[in-house]
C-alpha cells in the first residue's frame, strides 16, 4: 500500500481508481472506496463503509463508527455515502442496527463541519446539512432538503423533500415536502418558495402546492379534515398526492401551522 504513504489502511480493503488517502487518514478491512474520492488526513473510514465516486472526506471525520445504541450487539451493518457527497470536518456517522442494516447518505450531498448522523438514518439526494445539525437514530430526510445550522432533529422523524429548516430548530415533528420550518416549538413557515423556483417548479405549481397548505396550516382545520377538503375540492397532481400522502403515513404527527 505504498501509494498511501503514512496512511493506515488495510491491505483488504477495495479502493479504486483514483482515490487519494491522505497521511494519517485510517481506512478499515470491510471498506470499499470507489473511484476519484479524496480522503483527508486524520479521517477514519471504518468497517462497513460503501463509498461512492469523488466522494470528499475532510480532516477528522468519522464514518461508519459503531452505534451509540445500547441494543447493537455487534450486527455487519453499512454506511453508504453516495456519489460526489462532501462530508467536512470532524462529521460523524454511525453504521446501522438491526431496524435497517444501513445508514445512507445519498449523492451529492453536503455535510458541515461537526455534524452528527446516527445510525439508520436515510438522507436522500442533494440535501444539505449545515454545520453542528445534529440528526438522532431513524431519522429520514428526503432529496432537496436543507437543515438549518445547530438544528436537533429526534428519532423517527421524517423531513419532507424539498423542506428548509431554520437554523437552531428542535425538529420533534415531521416536517411535510416542499415547507419552511421554523419558531420554537417548531411550526410552519411557508413553503419553500425560493429553493422550489431554483429547481423549475413554475409559478403556478408553487402556487398550486401553497394551497394545498393553507387547507393544512391555516384554516384551522384538523388533519383528517384538511386532507378530506383538499381531496374534494382541489385538482389531482402529482405533488397533492405526495403531501397527502406524507401526512397521511406520519407517524409522530406533522408540524402546525402557525398560531395553533
Amino acid at each position: 500500500m505504498s501509494q498511501y504513504p503514512l496512511a493506515n489502511v488495510h491491505p483488504e480493503a477495495r479502493i479504486g481508481q483514483n482515490v487519494v488517502i491522505e497521511p494519517f487518514a485510517t481506512v478499515q478491512k470491510d471498506v470499499v472506496i470507489e473511484d476519484g474520492s479524496w480522503i483527508g488526513p486524520g479521517a477514519v473510514i471504518w468497517d462497513g463503509s460503501r463509498i461512492g465516486k469523488n466522494v470528499k472526506i475532510y480532516p477528522g471525520a468519522s464514518v461508519s463508527s459503531i452505534p451509540q445504541d445500547l441494543k447493537f450487539a455487534g450486527e455487519q451493518t453499512e454506511t453508504i455515502i453516495g456519489d460526489n457527497t462532501v462530508i467536512r470536518e470532524y462529521v460523524t456517522i454511525s453504521r446501522g442496527t438491526t431496524d435497517k442494516m444501513k445508514t445512507a447518505i445519498g449523492k451529492n450531498c453536503l455535510l458541515m463541519a461537526y455534524v452528527h448522523v446516527a445510525h439508520d438514518c436515510i438522507i436522500g439526494n442533494n440535501c444539505i446539512l449545515v454545520n453542528t445539525v445534529q440528526v438522532a437514530g431513524h431519522v429520514t430526510i428526503e432529496d432537496w432538503a436543507i437543515i438549518g445550522g445547530a438544528s436537533a432533529l429526534h428519532q423517527f422523524v421524517k423531513v419532507g423533500a424539498h423542506v428548509m429548516v431554520s437554523g437552531g430548530s428542535l425538529v420533534r415533528k415531521d416536517i411535510p415536502p416542499f415547507t419552511k420550518a421554523a419558531r420554537e416549538p417548531l411550526t410552519y413557515a411557508g413553503i419553500n418558495s425560493v429553493g422550489l423556483k431554483r429547481r423549475g417548479f413554475t409559478s403556478d405549481k408553487i402556487n398550486e402546492i401553497q394551497e394545498i397548505y393553507r387547507y393544512i396550516f391555516m384554516r384551522g382545520l384538523n388533519n383528517s379534515k384538511a386532507i378530506e377538503m383538499i381531496e374534494a375540492e382541489l385538482p389531482m397532481s402529482d405533488e397533492r398526492e405526495l403531501i397527502l400522502n406524507f401526512v397521511k403515513e406520519s407517524e409522530r404527527g406533522i408540524m402546525k401551522g402557525y398560531g395553533n
